[in-house]
């Protein structure tokens, strides 16, 4: 065989070699954004598609910011989280019962944490269900009873047989469905692209958005989300997590936008069926079907994903070893966690309550128990005697992540402020003094929290607690 020609099926031989690992390596960054995807399944709720619609009914595109910083904090402390289980073996939860392990009240603090958490998901599970339930609703004119039955029993049946990577993978199927019904829905509508851009990126207070505003970043940086998806990250490499994580956040974030429009091009007050009513109006009759289907696809991957992170925080905070059979994913006192707190959404579902008002709520109160959460893997994630010097934040990060810390804080304690302040039948103080008060707050807060980082960062030996409770 002549010498070019026998180097010729080399190069071809080269070639399907490099293109077979192209498209292996594209095929695996893929399967690890879509496994990622469970975390904007989990934010992608009821409570996301009402709070989102809501902002855009009110203030169209003037709190869209909210929406971007809470995107951008959200892959901050999700990064962290999932950083802190590569580098140390412990999720989140087992983290804190370590450290807490010993102290007089440690069992207090991780049961409150445990039980905080816990009923979080329940409430976030009522209007799960509540959410899924109507968005077939504005479909299908069947019995609620009937469908909030069925689909507590499929999530149960998928939470049974299912392994952790396969929970995951139905959820990033769902996200990518939901993600077309809503996307398609917006991009119809045409939004003009300069106010909406404008709203992204410049900071606004209208008048009476607080609540929203604090309720849009509420939906999207969920605290028992940072518990799911530490908990679910082993088994990767930082860098796959770095690099697919962020996609799968952003993707979410697209979809929370994509409702934000829809909602802006409501003429009146939010509701569903007003908002189902107005769509058939602009785009005709099959629009309610992309809503009504989107609706339910948040509602039931938020569902699952609800009851699943409730288990798995349980596990990681409450178990003494958490590998013994009882909380596996097949134990009994895993699957009882998330059988509770599927149970009681089915609960409400079947009662009927209606969901936006409890949904909005909250949202909001998620805004304050964030900021303790954020704070405590703040300094998780600057352990070095935990992590190890090369796997804790870099100085930048922490700056970037510092600023997300903050304004968690700003928000929560804002929240706190205009709830007592609206106890009075007349407002003590308005609302800058509050915000003036909620940033000296946290400023209070930033300097011992700096201390105790600078602190971590220097230690060497993992005895030494930077919290004690006697």
């Amino acid at each position: 065989m002549p010498s070019w020609r026998s180097s010729t099926n080399e190069c071809v031989r080269c070639a399907h070699r490099s293109l077979a690992t192209t498209q292996s390596l594209v095929k695996k960054r893929l399967l690890n954004i879509l496994f990622w995807s469970i975390l904007s399944a989990a934010f992608i709720g009821p409570g996301t598609v009402t709070t989102a619609a809501s902002a855009g009914a009110d203030f169209g595109f003037g709190i869209v910011w909210a929406l971007t910083f809470s995107i951008i904090a959200c892959t901050v402390l999700q990064e962290a989280s999932a950083r802190l289980t590569l580098a140390t073996g412990h999720n989140l939860g087992e983290s804190i019962r370590n450290h807490f392990a010993g102290q007089p009240l440690g069992r207090v603090v991780t049961g409150t944490v445990a039980g905080a958490i816990i009923l979080g998901c329940a409430a976030y599970e009522a209007g799960n269900i509540l959410g899924a339930v109507e968005g077939f609703g504005l479909i299908f004119d069947v019995s609620p009873a009937a469908y909030t039955v069925v689909s507590g029993l499929a999530a149960g049946l998928l939470l049974w047989f299912g392994t952790t990577r396969l929970v995951a993978h139905v959820l990033g199927a769902l996200v990518a469905f939901m993600g077309v019904c809503f996307l398609t829905t917006a991009i119809l509508l045409d939004p003009p692209l300069v106010p909406l851009l404008k709203g992204g990126v410049v900071p606004q207070i209208p008048e009476g958005a607080g609540l929203l505003i604090l309720a849009l970043i509420g939906t999207t940086v969920v605290p028992y989300n940072l518990f799911l998806g530490s908990g679910v990250s082993g088994g990767q490499t930082v860098r796959e997590m770095r690099l697919s994580l962020p996609f799968a956040i952003i993707l979410g974030g697209t979809i929370s936008l994509s409702v934000l429009v829809v909602g802006a091009a409501m003429a009146d007050a939010f509701t569903f069926q007003k908002l189902a009513d107005q769509l058939s109006q602009q785009l005709g009759s099959w629009a309610v079907y992309l809503l009504g289907f989107g609706l339910y696809g948040a509602g039931f991957s938020s569902a699952i994903t609800a009851s699943m992170a409730a288990a798995i925080t349980a596990r990681g905070v409450l178990a003494d070893d958490p590998e013994v059979s009882d909380w596996q994913e097949d134990g009994t006192m895993y699957r009882l966690v998330w059988g509770g707190v599927l149970a009681i959404g089915v609960g409400f579902g079947v009662t009927q309550v209606q969901p936006i008002p409890a949904i909005i709520l909250a949202q909001a109160l998620n805004g304050v128990i964030l900021p303790i959460v954020a704070i405590y893997l703040l300094l998780m994630v600057n352990s070095a005697a935990e992590l190890g010097p090369e796997m804790i934040n870099s100085p930048r990060y922490n700056v970037l992540m510092g600023l997300v810390v903050f304004v968690t804080i700003v928000l929560g304690v804002t929240n706190l402020l205009e709830a007592l302040n609206n106890l009075f039948t007349a407002p003590l103080v308005g609302s800058t003094l509050i915000l003036g008060l909620s940033v000296a707050a946290a400023l209070l807060l930033g300097w011992p929290i700096v201390r105790a980082v600078q602190r971590l960062r220097d230690q060497t030996a993992p005895s030494s607690s930077f919290i004690d409770v006697a």
